[in-house]
């Protein structure tokens, strides 16, 4: 998607006597136009988390080729050096060698020593034209040019700017990395600024490069600095008209899909954990400590009830006991992978209150949240170090966030209220209170989130108003796909064939068969048996629910399912559609050990 950035200058500090002043430049392509000014009471935790924000900005897990170029260039200088040594010996060796041969072979050595003269003056002809190539060191040059660019300022070279939002109650900031796994977001508190003006509600982009990255390094305690976020952009003499700057940058499709992706993660239920900022301060030791050379690379959370957490990091075995406790009700272990992530957080430990994670689940995003006081940071990781946000259709059903729904009602309300948590939008827009309104309102908000036009506050569990773009986003980012058309269809085949059950445990077991195409069908090979005219089979779909609401276990006898992790990671369209029919169930009170049909469970409602 390629969109254009206008700013009316750079964005920069200005100093004024023991003032400093942050000035942001917003884009001015947007309808919104954003302002704010105010002055902030706890610079130094502000500087160091927008630092921590560039770093999530600028951050790459992805494994990196080594290119070995000097290695190359010394082993191509090497042979070309024993391939001169060798000639300046050679006729030497060769005559003594002549002198012992018969008459007969002295005839076949001068023609062979022809040719081989004929080699070296071809061979020192082509040296010769490659040393006057013009191209001859073009890769190399380039190659050298990007990195120069790339240290030097990463905004030339790959430009991503954050997102900053002025809502009623904060101002946020929201940035997304390179790779597209991590996700952040600090969102600051009104009740941290000494408004020097009304602020202007909205979003826009604004210019973040490495340059004032170095100026916010400079904040002291001595320094009082105010927050501006000016259209007219800003200079550093007075009179000196703003240098206009303009980006043209093309965003990659996964970039734009992925940030909207956090958003439906986020609105999940996990399982909670408090840590202090030692636990935090003694994972992060490690993992610096220690750098892994093979697999397996993850740390597996050990999760026992009302006990000290535990963590062992892999392949080290190295075990470490936390000083949290989890409360939870059900022994489980949690693996994570793309560990080396976490340590983007090391710049905010000595600032923190406390950090709270969630964790979704096998295979699913991670959330950890940094209490500052009247600033709050939230980073959220894919399951993995390279980008899978992207697979996030099935976040986006596991949300209940499927078809457009009513979206231009949600979308009206919320630019008008900026932020709203959900039961206050069913309360907004319910014309009743049956289930079919509340989904169809909640299908309204995914649009809207899918849209880019909104996202999801983890810290208040509330859906904000945003606009992620400066223009609307092509619509095959946000379409309703074809696994979302599925998993309506199945919903709709009816509860004939669907049960539940409760283990002694207390967790739920829910089954269900689906219809999925007969691959026999009207096949030749299989004529006159009994799969040629049977269109459909059924599968043998089975979801387990613990007592936190999380899924412990999935299968599914169908092929898309088989064919990937077998896991909650990768689930199947029968998965996600019994998830679904299994959320308006998991209240009920029903005996252990015994499995429960759909009519049996409406008599034990009556």
């Amino acid at each position: 998607m390629k969109v254009n950035y206008q700013y009316a200058s750079p964005s920069m500090c200005v100093n004024k006597g023991e003032e400093t002043i942050l000035g942001l430049s917003p884009d001015l392509s947007r309808d919104e136009k954003v302002s704010f000014l105010g002055k902030l009471k706890h610079p130094l935790i502000f500087r160091d988390a927008m630092l921590m924000l560039r770093e999530i900005v600028i951050s790459d897990a992805r494994i990196k080729k080594k290119e070995r170029v000097e290695f190359f260039e010394w082993l191509e200088n090497e042979i070309e050096r024993r391939i001169l040594k060798h000639e300046q010996y050679l006729p030497g060796v060769r005559e003594n060698l002549n002198k012992n041969i018969s008459g007969l072979l002295n005839t076949l050595d001068e023609n062979n020593s022809r040719i081989s003269k004929f080699i070296d003056i071809k061979n020192n002809l082509k040296k010769e034209i490659d040393n006057h190539d013009i191209w001859k060191d073009y890769y190399k040059i380039e190659r050298d040019f990007w990195k120069f660019i790339k240290d030097r300022d990463l905004d030339l070279w790959f430009v991503l700017d954050p997102v900053i939002t002025v809502h009623p109650d904060q101002v946020s900031f929201e940035a997304f990395s390179i790779d597209e796994s991590t996700y952040g977001c600090l969102s600051i508190d009104m009740e941290e600024f000494e408004l020097l003006q009304k602020p202007e509600l909205g979003t826009t982009n604004i210019d973040f490069s490495s340059k004032l990255a170095k100026e916010i390094e400079r904040f002291r305690t001595y320094n009082e600095v105010q927050l501006s976020v000016n259209p007219e952009g800003f200079t550093v003499d007075t009179g000196i008209i703003p240098e206009h700057m303009e980006k043209k940058i093309d965003l990659p499709e996964t970039w734009i899909k992925g940030f909207n992706q956090v958003s439906s993660a986020a609105s999940l239920g996990g399982t909670n954990i408090e840590l202090s900022p030692t636990d935090i301060y003694d994972i992060c030791s490690l993992l610096r400590r220690h750098k892994e050379q093979k697999s397996p690379r993850y740390m597996k959370w050990i999760l026992a009830p009302q006990e000290p957490v535990k963590i062992i990091f892999e392949p080290f075995g190295s075990e470490m006991t936390l000083k949290a406790i989890y409360n939870g009700e059900k022994y489980r272990e949690e693996k994570i992978w793309g560990r080396r992530r976490w340590l983007v957080i090391e710049k905010i430990i000595p600032l923190a209150k406390s950090f709270k994670v969630r964790l979704l689940g096998f295979g699913m995003p991670q959330f950890i949240t940094a209490d500052l006081g009247t600033m709050k940071m939230t980073i959220g990781f894919s399951s993995w170090s390279s980008n899978d946000w992207v697979k996030g259709t099935a976040l986006n059903i596991l949300g209940g966030f499927i078809g457009d729904g009513n979206y231009d009602k949600v979308y009206n309300l919320l630019k008008e209220k900026r932020c709203l948590s959900m039961e206050s939008i069913y309360d907004y827009l319910k014309t009743d209170s049956n289930a079919k309104d509340k989904a169809e309102i909640k299908a309204g908000v995914g649009m809207l989130l899918k849209r880019g036009e909104g996202y999801f506050d983890a810290i208040n569990d509330t859906v904000r108003f945003r606009k992620l773009c400066n223009e609307p986003i092509p619509k095959e980012l946000y379409e309703t796909t074809e696994i979302e058309f599925k998993v309506k269809e199945f919903m709709n085949e009816g509860m004939d064939n669907f049960s539940v059950g409760v283990k002694e445990n207390n967790e739920f077991i829910f089954k269900h068969s689906f219809k999925m195409p007969n691959s026999k069908y009207k096949n030749w090979k299989f004529r006159g048996t009994e799969d040629y005219n049977r269109e459909h089979d059924l599968t043998e779909t089975r979801l387990e629910i613990d007592e936190d609401g999380q899924i412990s276990k999935v299968k599914c006898k169908c092929r898309e399912f088989n064919r990937g992790p077998r896991n909650i990671s990768a689930p199947c369209a029968h998965i996600l559609a019994l998830y679904l029919i299994s959320s308006k169930f998991t209240r009920l009170q029903l005996e252990k050990d015994r499995e429960y049909k759909i009519n049996d469970i409406m008599e034990s409602l009556l």
